[in-house]
């Protein structure tokens, strides 16, 4: 890919990945993400165009307010930051082709979930109803085949993590995980949808690990499911055919 043209969507996923910062802290909180303007959480300052510059301002700032000297959280410049790569690697991977219009869709929905899940611990109704209807207007433009795939998705994550849900009374799958799922549906067809849950549970399982061996969890102690389900579900959408074909072979079918 031109050199130009990867630093242009990297620039394009940095500055939205800022907005992204934004939208994942105030709409749980029923915000607007319009007004106020940005402002340090500790001592209110309203930050500067020359303090918002995506990472760049976190690092000449050494990671603190300007002002007040407080820590800020290193959460906004790792979206910013994973934003303009994800977005770069959506781009080498699937080309200027329709495809990738659903694939920044896909990652855009995934980085304000990531905010909202890590910091509240909440997937907001509005964001999964604005993204819903955008992905399954672009099904209709940029169809899968068969052209019922995308409805099928949908009902598949659905109704497995509703049942999942209710056979567990609710412990084992939140509300907003189970309309997450429906959602992603709409972009994975039936097929992936599944193999995204297999993924994010497995994701899920080693972060959950990892975490209490390093002490920062307990077990039985609610963890964020979204940054799992964000890993799981663009590992099946951008790799799972391959996967599949590789496990038919592998079972020898």
């Amino acid at each position: 890919m031109n050199s130009y043209i990867t630093f242009g969507i990297m620039t394009y996923g940095l500055l939205l990945g800022s907005f992204y910062n934004v939208v994942g802290l105030r709409v749980p909180m029923k915000q607007s993400i319009v007004a106020p303007r940005s402002a340090c959480p500790g001592c209110g300052h309203t930050l500067t165009a020359g303090e918002l510059i995506p990472v760049v301002s976190y690092v000449l700032q050494g990671g603190k307010c300007r002002e007040c000297k407080a820590r800020i959280s290193p959460l906004y410049p790792f979206v910013e930051g994973m934003t303009a790569l994800l977005f770069a690697a959506a781009a080498w991977l699937l080309g200027w082709t329709g495809e990738l219009a659903v694939a920044l869709t896909l990652i855009s929905l995934f980085m304000i979930i990531f905010v909202s899940d890590v910091k509240y611990m909440v997937i907001p109704d509005k964001v999964l109803l604005f993204f819903g209807g955008l992905l399954a207007f672009e099904r209709i433009l940029i169809p899968l085949s068969p052209w019922w795939d995308p409805l099928a998705g949908s009902a598949a994550g659905f109704s497995l993590l509703y049942a999942i849900a209710f056979v567990t009374r609710g412990k084992g799958m939140g509300g907003g995980d189970i309309k997450l799922f429906a959602v992603l549906g709409l972009a994975l067809g039936w097929k992936l949808v599944l193999l995204a849950f297999f993924l994010s549970c497995l994701a899920g399982s080693l972060a959950g690990g990892i975490a209490m061996l390093l002490g920062k969890a307990k077990r039985k102690e609610p963890m964020p499911f979204g940054p799992s389900i964000m890993a799981g579900t663009l590992a099946a959408y951008f790799f799972g055919e391959p996967l599949i074909d590789w496990y038919i072979r592998l079972i020898g079918y």
